[in-house]
């Protein structure tokens, strides 16, 4: 399913955002627009599910096993994508944060659509990493992308913000291995939307 844009806005996200903490980041992004340039259009999405990882004493956080030809690109500017391939078969977009060799950056595990009709606005949710980049046919050729220029992929602000109580916490999913640094309650989730209006989408 494609929801193309008409229009680019050219207002993307500046590096600054991304330059702070990323615990601060990450529940900021919450409600942000990611934009995605496809040979269709301009794919527009919401973001509602993100994870943190911080730095290189977060045991999950893959810098934690030191720097790797893999996680160069954590180690540069912010506002980078971070593209990994997990099974063998499943690509993750992640997103740099915080100062130049401090390695951290946030997962996007959730994005919803949203379509207008006459009658009501519907909201479909796209769950999971790897059905994210699935939906917004991203894959290793889109590590590196620099999110704040405008091309490509890059995120917006629109305007909404989430105050504590809208944002649900968790700990990350997948990552039992990190012992203590599991149990960290660094997932960030809106709730999806009710029942009668989500639909889950096919990804074939």
């Amino acid at each position: 399913m494609n929801v193309p844009m008409t229009e680019r806005s050219l207002v993307p996200l500046p590096r600054a955002f991304f330059d702070r903490p990323t615990l601060k980041v990450a529940k900021e992004l919450l409600g942000k627009y990611l934009i995605r340039e496809t040979s269709s259009g301009l794919l527009q999405t919401r973001i509602v599910d993100v994870e943190a990882y911080v730095g290189p004493e977060d045991k999950a956080c893959h810098a934690s096993k030191g720097r790797t030809k893999r996680t160069e690109i954590m180690f540069g500017p912010p506002g980078f994508t971070y593209v990994y391939l997990i099974y063998g078969m499943y690509y993750c977009l992640n997103l740099v944060t915080e100062r130049e060799e401090y390695p951290a950056a946030i997962l996007i595990r959730g994005l919803e659509v949203h379509q207008e009709t006459d009658a009501d606005v519907s909201a479909t949710r796209i769950d999971g990493p790897g059905r994210v980049c699935r939906f917004l046919n991203i894959d290793r050729t889109d590590n590196g992308i620099d999110a704040t220029l405008g091309t490509t992929l890059w995120l917006e602000d629109r305007g909404q913000t989430y105050s504590k109580k809208h944002i649900q916490t968790f700990p990350r999913i997948g990552v039992d291995y990190a012992g203590e640094w599991a149990k960290k309650l660094w997932r960030f989730c809106l709730p999806a939307p009710p029942a009668s209006r989500k639909r889950k989408i096919s990804l074939r």
